[in-house]
């Protein structure tokens, strides 16, 4: 890898960070977050990696949204009106709002600011530190052929079982190239199964329409200025007063989905098109799923469920099989295809782990539906379950 940026575009981001962003931008202006680097893997950091992350940092202080990326977002995203894209032409990221450390191999990251500006910084941040391990640690990648035999299999596969597909892969990608590569391959190859990419900057490079609604911080925001009880119900509340029916697809693991079901009404329901799964068993999720929406005599074949934990083309085999003739499936595929190039792909996270609502820093924790992908303080985790009556 040549001694140049790694993240070249303001858009090289997920899309769900935009609309964020743009949201709360109108509801939550002054609102406050931190963030937190949290190592799952225990990766080992070569010397001198936060030095060279720092470097990495600073160039981005120069990436601004160019004419045509904003003539881009006009196009595909008629929901993000003049008054955020003017925001988003004058932003810039301030690597002040980054504090990176390392003590031997082990290295800190901490996140803090204004939520509206800092909240572009979790997905590139990943996407570099990923990119400039491989490289630092001398993990060499199978070669371009080899990734295009690989991505076309998959798809293969996909076609085979007639699911629509989109790319999720940014933030743990191998590299950027690798990204654009397999990109490459799914636009020119993939239709009428492949529907898009979460990342905006090379959705705007094949021409496509960016993939994305929200993540869990919208949520966990949501609980430390509202309560955990209500957190879903709100978000997805005000997520519809920004919307509309655009961007229809609610998330159902932050406090797990037997909580969200609980807050998921039947005016909520009716409202968005879809649910997105994103930890825990599939098929018990796709069976709770329709027993909700019969409940409210809503016909589940209107609706749609977004898969994004961790799948390849057999747990797509498994799930499709499952949701056949029963409710619309749909599959975000994330490190599978950006990150299957031989090395291991890293397990990190960057986490919101406080949020400063009104006056007072609160500590933020995501539940889950499972305990491994819960984040946060352990007394705010046992409090959170308290309340939620989730203590077994």
């Amino acid at each position: 890898m040549k001694e140049s940026s790694i993240i070249w575009s303001l858009l090289d981001n997920d899309f769900y960070k935009f609309t964020m962003q743009n949201a709360i931008i109108k509801l939550f202006p002054s609102a406050k977050a931190k963030y937190e680097l949290i190592n799952r893997g225990k990766h080992s950091f070569p010397k001198n990696f936060s030095k060279i992350l720092k470097d990495h940092l600073k160039r981005m202080s120069n990436l601004k949204l160019s004419n045509k990326e904003r003539i881009y977002l006009e196009k595909n995203c008629p929901y993000l009106d003049s008054s955020y894209l003017n925001f988003l032409e004058k932003y810039q990221y301030d690597p002040k709002e980054v504090n990176i450390s390392q003590n031997g191999k082990n290295i800190q990251i901490y996140i803090e600011g204004l939520w509206s500006r800092t909240i572009l910084w979790e997905v590139p941040l990943m996407a570099i530190i990923s990119e400039l391990y491989y490289h630092l640690t001398g993990a060499k990648r199978i070669s371009d052929n080899k990734i295009i035999f690989l991505t076309r299999k998959k798809l293969a596969e996909y076609k085979k079982l007639n699911v629509k597909i989109g790319e999720y892969g940014t933030r743990r990608r191998y590299s950027y190239e690798v990204q654009k590569l397999v990109l490459k391959i799914l636009k020119e190859e993939g239709n009428p199964f492949f529907m898009g990419s979460s990342n905006v900057h090379l959705s705007q490079v094949f021409s496509i329409k960016p993939l994305g609604t929200h993540g869990h911080e919208w949520v966990m925001f949501h609980a430390a200025k509202y309560g955990f009880n209500i957190a879903d119900r709100i978000a997805m509340e005000n997520w519809f007063n920004i919307y509309g029916k655009n961007l229809g697809i609610a998330l159902s693991d932050t406090y797990t989905s037997s909580i969200f079901f609980q807050n998921f009404d039947k005016k909520l329901a009716n409202i968005f098109e879809g649910i997105r799964h994103d930890s825990g068993n599939p098929i018990s999720f796709i069976n709770d799923t329709i027993k909700h929406y019969n409940k409210f005599k809503i016909n589940p074949l209107k609706k749609k469920i977004i898969f994004s934990d961790n799948l390849d083309p057999h747990k797509v085999a498994n799930i499709s099989f499952f949701c056949k003739k029963r409710i619309n499936p749909f599959f975000g595929i994330g490190t599978n295809f950006t990150n299957d190039v031989g090395p291991p792909s890293m397990n990190i996270v960057i986490k919101m782990v406080k949020a400063l609502p009104e006056k007072k820093w609160i500590s933020v924790v995501k539940l889950s539906n499972v305990e491994e992908k819960s984040t946060g303080d352990k007394n705010m985790i046992f409090l959170a379950k308290k309340i939620l009556h989730l203590l077994s």
